[in-house]
């Protein structure tokens, strides 16, 4: 009876241990298979977001192709567009995009010493270190370093003595950190958010204030240009070698005015700037002898505003590193007339007078109606800045709505080519 109960009780231990294990094997499977569809899952989010990515540029170089080229501002579709670019929802998830000017910013491989001294945080051990890096050759400026500072580091590498080829180049260079290049908008959404407010409590380390310190990449380029070309998208006139008839019928000046840039290019001129001067008449006058063809006529400011547009110093076909008057950051146009307080006032009636305007400055001229506006500093900047733009940043994140995986991409896109070019395209981790 004992015997027969103990093996009553035995086989009762072995089956609870088999429904133990069983269960253990049930809730193993159960785990992989939850893992699986999670896996599954995330793999399918991460397909559609990279998609919607890509569905968020291509809308944004629609809109850039689609837009008027004779000036570019900060009113525009392609930088104002809540319903285009904004929370806009697709199967499974949803996109945001951003654009922002390259010729908002300062071209890195052309801005001066004196320009990049003015950046925010800028030292001159970094100027130094940034004009040898894209200089072709091995002298060494006073705080700079060349190829034998690189290549004697714990992790060598070659340095590029040549123009920069992304604006992210920079972390290569000697001094450039990742918090000086990003500053505390480490996704570059141009917005502050909360981590980027909270000091020490999240990364990205910031100062905890309610200013957003956007990084020398919100400031810097090395992609803009301009094509020599005017609003109607004509080549313009080489005023440095027209002759007096080609002035006349192709800028529409009369005899005297054509007389008198040919009598004062001497060995050229340096500036489009160079045909005005504190001397310049406002307007022209009609009843002056001027209008003959035996005397010279002074460019008056009226119609320096009307040609400014339709001349140029250089047969080049692509004018690097203008800066867009319309679209440029305070920083940048600060930055452009080499920094001091007389450039922060000036930079800041410039950005309050474009924003009243619907369509910002129309031609680089208008610069000259501003009263604060020297024309000793117009001459200055008057060969660097434009009004039009051709190269843009698109920067697109895209969020799924179940599993919250994210993918963020970004494309610099040259619609002065015909088609639309990539210059540069990025997907993936968090910047």
């Amino acid at each position: 009876m004992n015997s027969r109960s103990n093996d009553n009780g035995l086989v009762l231990v072995a089956v609870l241990w088999i429904i133990v294990l069983m269960t253990a094997l049930v809730a193993v499977v159960s785990q992989g298979s939850r893992l699986n569809l999670k896996m599954t899952t995330a793999a399918l989010d991460e397909t559609r977001c990279k998609w919607a990515c890509r569905a968020g540029t291509e809308i944004a170089i629609g809109l850039l192709n689609e837009d008027l080229r004779d000036t570019d501002s900060l009113l525009d579709l392609w930088s104002d567009n809540d319903e285009d670019f904004n929370d806009v929802q697709m199967e499974g998830c949803s996109y945001r995009v951003r654009v922002t000017d390259e010729a908002g910013k300062l071209n890195v491989n052309v801005a001066t010493k004196e320009q990049l001294m003015a950046l925010p945080y800028m030292t001159p051990e970094i100027v130094d270190a940034i004009l040898d890096w894209r200089d072709d050759n091995e002298s060494p400026r006073a705080e700079g370093a060349e190829t034998g500072y690189y290549e004697n580091l714990a992790y060598p590498y070659t340095m590029r003595n040549g123009p920069l080829r992304t604006i992210r180049e920079l972390l290569r260079v000697k001094g450039v950190t990742k918090d000086l290049l990003y500053g505390e908008d480490t996704n570059l959404n141009g917005q502050l958010d909360y981590p980027e407010m909270d000091g020490e409590q999240s990364p990205p380390l910031d100062n905890g204030d309610e200013y957003l310190d956007e990084g020398w990449i919100a400031y810097l380029t090395c992609h803009s240009y301009e094509k020599n070309v005017d609003a109607t998208g004509q080549k313009r006139v080489n005023i440095n070698q027209a002759n007096e008839r080609q002035l006349q019928n192709q800028l529409g000046l009369r005899p005297g005015q054509a007389k008198w840039i040919t009598q004062n290019r001497g060995g050229g001129f340096k500036s489009v700037g160079d045909l005005v001067s504190n001397k310049s008449p406002k307007k022209a006058n009609k009843n002056s002898k001027g209008g003959s063809q035996d005397n010279a006529e002074p460019i008056d400011l009226e119609t320096f505003g009307q040609i400014v547009d339709k001349i140029t110093i250089s047969n080049d076909a692509q004018l690097p590193g203008k800066v867009n008057i319309n679209t440029a950051p305070r920083e940048v146009l600060v930055a452009l007339m080499g920094g001091g307080d007389e450039a922060e006032r000036l930079a800041e009636t410039i950005v309050s007078e474009r924003s009243s305007q619907l369509y910002g400055y129309q031609t680089i001229a208008d610069l000259m109606k501003n009263n604060s506006m020297q024309l000793k500093t117009f001459k200055s900047i008057a060969n660097h800045i434009t009004v039009r733009s051709d190269v843009f940043t698109v920067r697109t994140v895209s969020a799924a709505d179940v599993s919250g995986a994210k993918v963020q991409t970004e494309a610099v896109v040259d619609r002065g080519q015909r088609p639309c070019t990539i210059l540069y395209w990025y997907q993936g981790a968090n910047y």
